[in-house]
């Protein structure tokens, strides 16, 4: 299962999901979904308007969780 990292950066960076919700332009849910691995995709757009906001490279905001499946 593919995880995005978004809560573990926005505590590293001392920031809130408002915050990033404001700053990306996302509404709650979408954001919600990202962090619940519910959606099947995301632009590289996206991955790098986090990665600029959140300090980190696509490989700390994207991880691979062995043994979990999606529901």
């Amino acid at each position: 299962m593919i995880k995005i990292n978004i809560e573990e950066l926005l505590k590293k960076n001392n920031k809130s999901k408002y915050w990033l919700r404001q700053e990306m332009n996302l509404t709650s849910r979408n954001l919600n979904r990202l962090i619940r691995g519910e959606t099947t995709a995301i632009s590289f757009k996206y991955i790098e308007k986090f990665c600029n906001l959140l300090n980190c490279t696509p490989g700390d905001l994207i991880s691979i969780v062995h043994g979990k499946k999606k529901k």
